[in-house]
């Protein structure tokens, strides 16, 4: 059985949680969200938990097992905490602002980079090269700090370009010299 499907998904106060056929929805004080879960995977929603079990022992229906667990619980935890993602941008005159829901990037081309925040995502700008991105539905959020730190990744030279806040970029030596 999957160690983490078999654990039950704790419904904290202020959160309610509807099944509707293979639709779940959740609501909770930071929004809502809804999910389509696969036919083979079965959920039942008490008053406090919510606990996920598969209809067979099939390879396809072991691995939803704990995907489907991970998902209902990301979706508890994203609605009543949220999620975010810190980026930092590394280089001479690279720098970044929001203006509304657009985020103009300045990252050493010829034109300023502008990013369309997907709805139900915000970002922050801190010092200007410190970039926090937020949003209830945690692949949303990674998705939108993927597609940002695409636009310049950080090379290993001088480390230049857009990070995660915890990356660690594996530097490289540059050109020896002449002896």
């Amino acid at each position: 059985m999957s160690r983490i499907g078999k654990l039950p998904v704790v419904i904290p106060a202020g959160v309610k949680l509807t099944l509707n056929g293979q639709v779940i929805a959740v609501q909770g004080p930071k929004g809502s969200l809804s999910r389509s879960l696969h036919a083979n995977i079965d959920v039942e929603v008490a008053s406090d938990a919510v606990v996920v079990r598969r209809r067979s022992d099939s390879k396809v229906d072991r691995s939803l097992h704990g995907l489907t667990r991970t998902l209902i619980n990301n979706m508890v935890e994203g609605v009543t905490k949220g999620f975010e993602k810190v980026l930092e941008i590394n280089g001479v005159g690279y720098r970044a602002e929001v203006k509304g829901s657009i985020l103009n990037l300045s990252l050493g081309f010829s034109h300023p980079v502008e990013y369309s925040l997907p709805a139900g995502i915000s970002a922050e700008v801190e010092k200007q090269t410190k970039l926090t991105i937020r949003g209830i539905d945690k692949e949303l959020v990674g998705m939108a700090a993927s597609e940002i730190r695409a636009f310049r990744k950080p090379e290993p030279y001088k480390g230049k370009g857009i990070k995660y806040a915890d990356e660690r970029i594996v530097r490289k030596a540059g050109k020896a010299g002449k002896k």
